[in-house]
């Protein structure tokens, strides 16, 4: 799948905390060359299911890949009757590109990791609207992602997720005691599918409710 290069660069841009000023000269060089460096290091890869959805209790959430108390993804997942839960990497490269830019030039280290968290994300975004459309031609409608430690919905799902899903032989994502991911770029997440169109499709930043954040888009 294509990621759209552009939307990586001004991810990666946010993330460094430019806002809306622009690079100068030098700076747009190295992030031209970093991505280049980056896209050859990188395998994006995901694996996902569908699964009935069952509401019990006062926030209780139950699927075929995980069960969940939360007050936050129970009004996410409102009016749906399915769900999609998925897992997505950009693979264990941009980690090892990252560690060895590490021990003698940091500053490059530094835009692989927010240009390989950029590319996490454009790459989820592609996924989740190529499959908008493909449900929308079925007559149903996608919720926005939605990802364990976000609100309240329990990081520790992950561990469930993960092996139900199995994303450790099918995509090579696996998960430290400490509950974070390997390779690092990566994401798990939980869409909802109902047959009632949703009033808009927030994702990322519009769909959290920390206006204070400093790498929060405008």
């Amino acid at each position: 799948m294509e990621l759209d290069e552009n939307r990586v660069m001004q991810e990666t841009l946010r993330y460094l905390g430019y806002g809306r000023k622009q690079p100068d000269a030098q700076v747009a060089a190295l992030l031209t060359d970093c991505m280049e460096e980056l896209k050859g290091a990188v395998s994006c890869r995901h694996v996902k299911r569908e699964s009935p959805l069952e509401f019990f209790g006062e926030n209780g959430i139950r699927t075929e890949l995980f069960s969940a108390e939360s007050r936050n993804l129970k009004k996410n997942l409102k009016d749906c009757g399915q769900v999609l839960v998925f897992a997505a990497t950009v693979g264990i490269g941009a980690d090892q590109l990252i560690q060895r830019y590490e021990r003698f030039r940091v500053s490059r280290a530094v835009v692989f990791q927010a240009m390989a968290a950029a590319m996490i994300e454009e790459y989820c975004d592609s996924l989740n609207r190529r499959w908008r459309e493909e449900y929308e031609a079925r007559g149903l409608y996608l919720r926005p992602r939605f990802s364990p430690g976000y609100g309240d919905f329990p990081l520790e799902c992950q561990r469930e997720i993960l092996e139900r899903l199995e994303a450790g032989k099918r995509i090579g994502l696996t998960l430290t005691d400490s509950l974070i991911m390997m390779p690092s770029k990566s994401v798990t997440a939980v869409i909802g599918v109902s047959r009632i169109p949703a009033g808009c499709a927030v994702e990322g930043c519009e769909a959290c409710g920390r206006t204070d954040c400093e790498y929060r888009r405008n």
